[in-house]
């Protein structure tokens, strides 16, 4: 995963295409982070949340990322110093599923589109209870659902793909398929006041090339690289007249995605 990540990271959330950044802030806006809160980013990638926390906690905050890929916190940590914000954020490497952070150092843990990666979710969120003091608040960004139409789209990777590298957005089983099994997997990790807030992203792309180009920026590319270099050609075909079915009003081919923010009072 680290890798797949690594290889991604020149182009992570660079391709004109609005996703992970509207999920990654509407999660923020939900955590609510006040001036002077100290946050934790698990999973921070580009910074997509870590750069919404450092602008709602302020000069008197403190906004730390962990990430998996060296790659993306090399590029992350060069945006932070560019940006002139090293006295409020920090990123390095880590591990979403045991964040080396202090016990009760945060109000504030977010993590946007990470969750379905590790493999055991629920031992992942007992972990983050961890960093958290009395009181703090933890959002969890997940993918609810998106249109049928899309879902063929997706399905041409199908014949490729070993089911433990199934795109997180088209797995319908555990906790991810429902708020309710969100909402117990963290309920039962310890956490009260669990609530869910849903709402839907607009996605969309001039052509199938910026479709394609989107799906090699992302933990998509996981997929393309399964299918042999000499089927890649017929995939895209496939693919192409999938996506014609999945043009808008304005000639755009997209979809609308499901997001689902899992919240919680530790």
């Amino acid at each position: 995963m680290a890798a797949t990540f690594d290889d991604v990271a020149d182009t992570y959330d660079a391709v004109e295409v609005e996703f992970f950044g509207p999920i990654a802030a509407g999660l923020v806006a939900e955590l609510d982070p006040q001036p002077g809160e100290r946050a934790l980013d698990v999973g921070c990638g580009r910074g997509a949340a870590l750069f919404p926390l450092v602008e709602a906690v302020g000069p008197a905050g403190r906004v730390t990322g962990i990430d998996l890929s060296p790659a993306m916190v090399e590029l992350t940590a060069a945006d932070i110093a560019a940006a002139g914000i090293g006295d409020i954020a920090s990123v390095a490497v880590g591990d979403a599923q045991h964040p080396d952070v202090p016990a009760g150092s945060v109000d504030v843990l977010a993590s946007s589109l990470v969750l379905f990666f590790v493999p055991d979710p629920s031992a992942t969120v007992r972990a983050w209870r961890a960093p958290l003091v009395d009181g703090g608040r933890l959002g969890i960004a997940t993918f609810g659902p998106y249109n049928e139409e899309w879902v063929e789209v997706d399905r041409v990777f199908s014949p490729y793909l070993p089911a433990a590298m199934a795109d997180p957005r088209t797995r319908v089983g555990g906790p991810f398929a429902t708020d309710e099994g969100m909402e117990r997997l963290v309920a039962d990790a310890g956490f009260r006041d669990v609530r869910t807030v849903t709402w839907t992203l607009s996605v969309r792309f001039r052509d199938a090339d910026h479709w394609e180009a989107w799906t090699w920026s992302t933990g998509q590319r996981r997929m393309w690289e399964a299918v042999p270099l000499e089927e890649r050609d017929a995939v895209r075909a496939q693919a192409a007249d999938r996506l014609e079915v999945c043009r808008d009003e304005e000639g755009r081919i997209g979809f609308e995605q499901g997001v689902r923010y899992t919240l919680a009072t530790r």
